[in-house]
């Protein structure tokens, strides 16, 4: 097991690529403790799931925008794990529109959502990381932060800045043995995908050369990498994991 005895945080985990990184970890021999922001019984079902696999798993209801209560979250974990060596931020929203019919709100929502609740949960769990010189940090940003699709100028923003931030927060803490990277999935087949107009899907499935949609396993199967001693010399960088499609622009 990978990742026996270890601790990690994941926050959005009941759904898609958060759950199968739930599980991965699990899998993996860790305890791990995730957030959710609404559905108490999905999380309720994702604990003993993770249990089921013989890991420690533990559910914390939190908006990842309030960063005090982020700081509670890594307090709790620590407590109640004993300690903590894995940050996983994946939490993440959309609200796509053309930028000439985006409210303020709605900006704010993506960007407070995505971006600072990667601020909150990394700057709360930096100083335990620095004392015990050692952790591992995974953001998950998006093909979107990349290429910068239309109608996303909130969520294309917010998922560059995550890219940007896991380069320079990479080079802060290099000489502390602690490793941040990021992963930048394209279209998954999750709810959010599910949801898109067939037409659509097919115009998207004629920009991908790999002629799928990935999966949440792969982007669970990335993260895993990166994670593991097998990536040991690897930090501040940014897998892509999109099919192909970044290249056929």
């Amino acid at each position: 097991m990978l990742f026996k005895d270890k601790s990690a945080i994941v926050t959005g985990g009941t759904r898609g690529i958060g759950r199968e990184i739930v599980m991965m970890l699990a899998e993996e021999g860790a305890n791990i403790a995730f957030t959710y922001l609404k559905s108490a019984s999905d999380a309720q079902i994702l604990v003993k799931e993770a249990q089921s696999r013989g890991a420690k798993c533990l559910s914390y209801q939190v908006d990842v925008r309030d960063f005090d209560k982020s700081k509670e979250l890594i307090e709790k974990v620590k407590l109640d794990f004993g300690g903590l060596d894995i940050l996983v931020n994946n939490a993440g929203i959309t609200k796509d529109k053309a930028l000439m019919m985006m409210s303020r709100d709605e900006w704010l929502e993506v960007v407070d959502t995505n971006l600072g609740g990667v601020f909150n949960l990394t700057r709360n769990v930096i100083v335990t990381f620095l004392k015990q010189k050692s952790g591992l940090i995974v953001n998950v940003s998006s093909v979107s932060g990349i290429i910068g699709l239309s109608r996303q100028t909130n969520y294309a923003s917010s998922k560059a800045g995550i890219i940007g931030f896991t380069r320079s927060l990479a080079r802060e803490v290099a000489p502390y043995n602690i490793r941040v990277n990021a992963v930048a999935p394209g279209f998954i087949e999750t709810d959010m995908v599910s949801g898109l107009k067939e037409e659509y899907k097919n115009e998207l499935m004629k920009r991908i050369p790999l002629a799928r949609f990935g999966n949440a396993k792969d982007v669970a199967n990335s993260v895993r990498f990166l994670l593991s001693d097998a990536a040991g010399y690897i930090t501040g960088q940014t897998i892509i994991m999109d099919g192909g499609m970044s290249l056929a622009l």
